[in-house]
C-alpha cells in the first residue's frame, strides 16, 4: 500500500511539474537581454519586409501570418533578403513580447525633431528630414503565458527559423583582415575616421538619414545617427572615405573623433 502510495504521489508531483506555468523574466535578466540583443547582428533566413506596423510571430518563430508578410513585401518591399545581414538596434522587452527593431524601424511623416537643428559655431544643419524613411522594418515575438526566464542566447535560438545570430557570415570573415584599429572600432560598434561606407555600417548600422553638401567644389556627405533629446553623430565622408566623426547635443557642442595612427 505505501508503496503504491509513494508511486501515485510522484505520478501527481510529474503531472505537475509538467503542467506548471513557466518561470517569468527576472528584472535582472530583463535587463541582460536587452543588453545581449541590442547591435547585434544576424543573417535573414528568411525574406523580412518592411513593414509600419510590427510583424507579429509566436515565441517559436516558426508560425508567422504568411499573408500578411506577403503583403507587407508587395507594398513596401525587403527590409532583408535571405542572405543579408541584420542588425537589430533596439529592444523592447514587455510583459508578453519582445518588440526587435531591425535596421533602425521603419518610420515616415512629420515628426517634432524634423524642424530641431544642431551644429557647432555658427554652422548648423537640420536633425531630420521630412518625411524619409529608413529601411527597416519592426518585429514582436508573442507569448501568450508571458515571457519565460531566459538568456539572449536563449532567445536568439528561437528566432533561427528567421534569422541567425551565429552562423558565420562572409562579413565575419572580410573584418579578420581589417586594420587592428577599424577591426576594433566595428566591435565597438562606433564610427572613426578612415573607414569606408561598408565598415561604418557594420560598426554602426545604417544611417537614418543622410545629407549632402558642396564646398569649394567638394561634396561631402554626411550620416546621421540619433534622435533628440540625446546624442546626434555625424558621420562625414569624401568619397568612400570618413573624414570626420563628430557628437553634438542638440547644439550644445561636441567633438571630434580621434585620427586613426597613420601606421
Amino acid at each position: 500500500m505505501n508503496r503504491l502510495y509513494i508511486a501515485l504521489l510522484a505520478a501527481v508531483l510529474a503531472t505537475f511539474g509538467l503542467n506548471a506555468a513557466p518561470e517569468k523574466l527576472s528584472s535582472q535578466e530583463r535587463l541582460e537581454l536587452v543588453r545581449g540583443m541590442t547591435a547585434e547582428y544576424a543573417t535573414a533566413k528568411v525574406p523580412v519586409p518592411k513593414s509600419k506596423r510590427a510583424l507579429a510571430i509566436t515565441k517559436t518563430a516558426k508560425v508567422i501570418d504568411q499573408e500578411k508578410w506577403d503583403k507587407q513585401l508587395r507594398e513596401l518591399g525587403p527590409a532583408a533578403k535571405p542572405g543579408d545581414a541584420l542588425q537589430v538596434t533596439r529592444v523592447d522587452v514587455n510583459d508578453d513580447n519582445i518588440v526587435l527593431q531591425i535596421n533602425g524601424g521603419l518610420g515616415s511623416g512629420t515628426k517634432w525633431y524634423d524642424r530641431v537643428q544642431v551644429g557647432m559655431g555658427n554652422t548648423t544643419r537640420p536633425v531630420s528630414k521630412s518625411g524619409q524613411a529608413t529601411e527597416g522594418t519592426t518585429i514582436v515575438v508573442e507569448f501568450r503565458e508571458g515571457v519565460p526566464s531566459m538568456t539572449a542566447q536563449e532567445f536568439k535560438k528561437m528566432l533561427l527559423p528567421i534569422m541567425d545570430f551565429d552562423k558565420r557570415s562572409a562579413t565575419e570573415d572580410y573584418l579578420e583582415s581589417l586594420p587592428e584599429p577599424i577591426r576594433l572600432a566595428i566591435k565597438e560598434k562606433r564610427a572613426i575616421e578612415g573607414m569606408n561606407r561598408e565598415q561604418v555600417i557594420n560598426a554602426v548600422g545604417h544611417p537614418r538619414h543622410k545629407t549632402r553638401e558642396t564646398k569649394d567644389g567638394v561634396e561631402d556627405e554626411d550620416w546621421v545617427y540619433g534622435l533628440p533629446p540625446g546624442k546626434i553623430t555625424f558621420v562625414t565622408f569624401e568619397g568612400d572615405t570618413v573624414v570626420k566623426v563628430r557628437d553634438t547635443y542638440a547644439g550644445l557642442g561636441g567633438s571630434t573623433a580621434p585620427k586613426l595612427d597613420p601606421k
